[in-house]
């Protein structure tokens, strides 16, 4: 299980910064709550969202990009391949139900 903790968020924003992204935290008018801009591999997230909403917007993000795993410290890959299990079984559930 993943807890949604400031522990956590921090392993998080460790992996995207291994993978040469930037995060900040702005104000901003995002209709999804975030903003990607991929030429320059910056993330922007509402500044407002608490830390479940932060590692939320991080983890949908992390779904959509391309991710080479060579690239990670053995504790980053390692979360990853959490990561990618327990969305593998998210959703797998719900194609069950």
């Amino acid at each position: 299980m993943f807890k949604n903790t400031k522990h956590n968020l921090k392993k998080l924003e460790t992996l995207f910064g291994e993978m040469a992204y930037t995060i900040r935290y702005e104000k901003g008018h995002f209709q999804s709550g975030y903003c990607i801009v991929e030429d320059r591999n910056v993330i922007v997230i509402n500044k407002f969202f608490e830390v479940d909403g932060r590692i939320n917007v991080l983890l949908e993000i992390l779904g959509k990009i391309p991710v080479d795993e060579a690239i990670f410290s053995e504790a980053s890959a390692k979360l990853y391949k959490l990561l990618m299990k327990l969305d593998a079984e998210d959703k797998q559930d719900a194609a069950d139900d």
